[in-house]
């Protein structure tokens, strides 16, 4: 691996750390995706500082190239974040529902209490 694409590799993977850890400060993501987007930071990381061995599971696994590896994993895992967001649509979505049904409920009710009065 050319030592461009190594230190490239390097600094990306840190601002990666940064801007995830900025991000988790602000509160703008749980944690449970913050690990996910540190994997991938440590997953690059890991690629810049030991390039051989990636290139050794990826002749195990079978991919010819170790790049392929790594698109493969990434895949992966997008996959899996794409999986856990749409649960969590899912989840908001029956909420949402339920949340418009009891406002709802005491709307009537508001409605009926006016009435009698």
């Amino acid at each position: 691996m050319d030592v461009k694409l190594k230190i490239s590799l390097f600094v990306f993977s840190i601002i990666l750390f940064i801007i995830t850890t900025s991000i988790l400060k602000k509160g703008r993501i749980p944690i449970k995706y913050s690990l996910l987007w540190y994997f991938f930071a440590i997953i690059i990381l890991l690629t810049s500082v030991f390039p051989n061995f990636f290139s050794w599971i990826a002749s195990i696994v079978g991919f010819e190239v170790m790049s392929n590896l790594i698109i493969a994993i990434f895949i992966g895992l997008l996959i899996f974040l794409t999986m856990a967001l749409t649960i969590m649509v899912a989840g908001q979505n029956k909420k949402t529902i339920l949340l418009i049904q009891e406002l709802s409920i005491v709307k009537k009710e508001l409605e009926e209490k006016s009435k009698n009065k």
